[in-house]
């Protein structure tokens, strides 16, 4: 599969979500196996340009290409000068956010509330393609509600505007993630257009993945929350859609010195105050399927310090059981 002039090495992609794909997530599902990463949402507003949050999500050092951020707003102007700066800032894919559910930017009609106005979708497209010479994307749902499903619409009015390539989630606005995705529409956008479809909603396992493939035709599967915690689920998908086979769990050392790794990444990034604070969410996610994570999730919620942290995670892996014991005062406490 082509975004533009970028040949991707495999089917994968890793789903932009906020608060959670900053460089730190991108680069380890990109080392697990993912082929393309795109950022987390970025506003056009340029007021918020100049913050702390925006200079990290403007931070691409070490990423491997190709590098894709995503924007959101509803005002074309303010959207190609989004992209520009962008490009400015290191970016070699603009991806335009059309799916986001939340309500903050549904609220200010960008989002996926935009699928609701077709005309303007198609001047932000236009405009953003126009504004920058690198490929423009585009994310979105199936509709705002079942009764107005106009994906297919829009996938023609993105070709016909020069989006390079559609990633189109299973649900629609109204559905948030309840209910089960719907890949009936992925297919029809896929039969409606000749510009790459990446397929997103549920895709938690290599069957699940091989299976959507096979159902919708597209030409890439994207990944979201069930790679938090999980990110080797990338090799795992790209082992089975090559050899048909499944690859074993990996085993605990593995996921022990993944998990250290990632989180000294995040300490560096972000500094010791905010680094432990993202962290927390990382190990929670990794500690749901750990026989006593939940021990080790209230000890390193508990951490002041990046060290602290870091010795949990050491001292749990060393002896679970163990560490399950010693902590499970501190979890009755909580509960």
């Amino acid at each position: 599969m082509h975004v533009g002039p970028f040949r991707l090495h495999n089917r994968l992609c890793v789903a932009p979500m906020a608060g959670v794909t900053d460089r730190p997530f991108r680069q380890l599902c990109k080392a697990m196996g993912a082929s393309y990463a795109v950022s987390e949402m970025t506003a056009s507003d340029h007021r918020l340009w100049h913050t702390d949050k925006s200079r990290r999500r403007r931070d691409h050092s070490g990423e491997v290409e190709p590098i894709a951020v995503q924007i959101a707003g509803a005002e074309p102007g303010m959207m190609a000068e989004a992209a520009r700066f962008n490009v400015d800032h290191g970016a070699q894919i603009i991806d335009i956010n059309l799916g986001c559910p939340a309500k903050k930017v549904c609220n200010v009609l960008a989002g996926s509330a935009l699928m609701r106005d077709e005309p303007l979708v198609a001047r932000i497209l236009e405009a953003v393609v126009a504004a920058v010479d690198v490929p423009v994307t585009l994310k979105m749902r199936t509709g705002w509600d079942r009764e107005h499903r106009n994906a297919v619409l829009l996938a023609r009015l993105a070709e016909s505007a020069g989006i390079q390539a559609l990633a189109v989630h299973g649900r629609t606005r109204c559905d948030f993630y309840e209910g089960a995705a719907e890949y009936e529409t992925i297919a029809e956008v896929k039969s409606a257009v000749s510009i790459p479809v990446i397929a997103n909603g549920d895709i938690d396992s290599p069957q699940k993945a091989a299976a959507v493939l096979s159902s919708t035709g597209a030409d890439a599967v994207m990944i979201g929350r069930a790679a938090q915690g999980r990110p080797w689920i990338f090799r795992e998908i790209a082992h089975h859609l090559a050899t048909g086979h499944l690859l074993p769990e990996p085993d605990a050392d593995e996921i022990r010195d993944i998990l250290l790794d990632h989180l000294r990444t995040l300490h560096d990034f972000y500094g010791d105050l905010t680094g432990v604070r993202v962290a927390r969410k990382h190990v929670g996610w990794t500690a749901r399927a750990l026989p006593g994570g939940d021990a080790l999730r209230c000890a390193v919620n508990a951490a002041a310090t990046p060290e602290i942290q870091l010795a949990a995670v050491e001292r749990f892996f060393a002896d679970p059981t163990a560490f399950d014991a010693l902590h499970r005062p501190l979890l009755e406490e909580a509960a």
